[in-house]
């Protein structure tokens, strides 16, 4: 954002934005990508307050000879953000990052209070997560071409998502030291490279064998990544994405899935089969149950149209 205004009455908080974004990178343990994400939404904060300066130096607090953002500016902005047609999800995002970004600063003794504490999230609409039947699932499953080096790696680039309820990223991050095959478990190193052990159903350690020992070697692998695109390096989310797409439509699925998806219907089914709601929330590596709920109500959707569609009341 080199070619914006400068951050005016913000201009203590922009010096210390690198080192917080460093703070996130080296102690927090987080993403590059989730840095960087970060940090443009702290600055288009900066750009805000640039172009409402003169305002938010009468209103602001004084540390020093410096004015800060108040609760009230922050109000401001998420009304200057919602005239510029930000979605309620995306201002959430960005309170967010101002919300850490701002604690840290206080941490740091720069301002007295953190003025987005105290303000609410906008309201976001319940979307319910996109989630393949069982039967859907067993024909994706089937598609790959097993008398190919790719199709093995689809294969058990599926098995995995789907057994694990692994993130893409996560997956393509697997190296073949994360697999315990003998065990039966997969390490997995999530969001704030949280590590997670994860157990394998008997037909992803029987797959996986099989491919590590004479179809991973087909690829002449350059490092220790799990799985690899043809130069023998690690295999891109797009790449991930778009094979899942094409193999959906091959399944005769024409709802738009992800590779997301298989993370949904792996959470679903176990609640389906009994599985208790924290030990679901411990296999998705989710810090807070808040976020594991959701597919009780996918659940409970799926009932009613269950309901609905074969109860003799239910008839129009």
């Amino acid at each position: 954002m080199a070619s914006e205004p400068s951050p005016g009455p913000c201009a203590p908080l922009a010096a210390l934005l690198p080192q917080w974004l460093d703070h996130l990178l080296a102690q927090r343990g987080l993403s590059p990508r989730t840095v960087e994400a970060y940090g443009r939404d702290v600055e288009n904060f900066f750009l805000f307050a640039a172009e409402s300066g003169e305002d938010m130096a009468e209103n602001g607090e004084e540390i020093g000879n410096a004015p800060f953002p108040t609760g009230h500016d922050l109000f401001l902005y998420m009304a200057w953000m919602r005239g510029r047609g930000n979605t309620g999800r995306t201002l959430a995002r960005r309170l967010s990052a101002l919300r850490a970004f701002f604690g840290y600063a206080v941490e740091e003794g720069l301002m007295a209070d953190n003025p987005a504490a105290l303000v609410e999230n906008p309201r976001l609409p319940q979307y319910l997560p996109e989630v393949l039947s069982r039967e859907e699932m067993e024909r994706l499953l089937a598609l790959p071409d097993m008398d190919t080096k790719n199709g093995w790696r689809e294969r058990c680039m599926l098995e995995l998502l789907y057994a694990a309820g692994l993130r893409v990223s996560e997956l393509c991050d697997l190296t073949v030291g994360d697999l315990d095959l003998q065990a039966g478990l997969v390490r997995v190193f999530g969001k704030g490279a949280k590590e997670r052990l994860v157990p394998l159903h008997a037909m992803a350690v029987r797959l996986l064998g099989e491919y590590l020992r004479h179809w991973r070697p087909l690829f002449s692998p350059a490092g220790k990544q799990l799985f690899v695109n043809r130069a023998g390096r690690a295999l891109s989310r797009q790449f991930v994405w778009k094979r899942i797409k094409a193999l959906a439509l091959d399944a005769g699925i024409h709802r738009p899935i992800s590779p997301h998806t298989f993370r949904h219907s792996f959470a679903t089914h176990l609640l389906e089969g009994g599985a208790d709601l924290r030990a679901v929330q411990t296999l998705l590596g989710h810090a807070d149950i808040s976020a594991t709920e959701i597919y009780t109500h996918v659940q409970a959707e799926r009932l009613r149209g269950i309901h609905r569609r074969f109860h003799p009341r239910s008839a129009p």
